[in-house]
């Protein structure tokens, strides 16, 4: 996964831009945007279940 941090000028000041691909996330700060990525690493590289699907018995 590819992620940028970069700061930016918003309409209310300055402020830190979390890229991912073509999507882009803005924060107030560069430790909010930081924690941010953080968070979202930990969570992708969490191991993930296929749901299992559920069969009736034939009655």
């Amino acid at each position: 996964m590819n992620v940028m941090i970069q700061p930016v000028k918003t309409a209310a000041g300055p402020g830190w831009q979390v890229c991912l691909g073509k999507q882009s996330v803005t924060f107030r700060s560069e430790s909010e945007a930081r924690q941010f990525v953080s968070t979202l690493q930990a969570r992708l590289s969490a191991p993930h279940e296929l749901p299992v699907a559920h069969r009736r018995a034939a009655s």
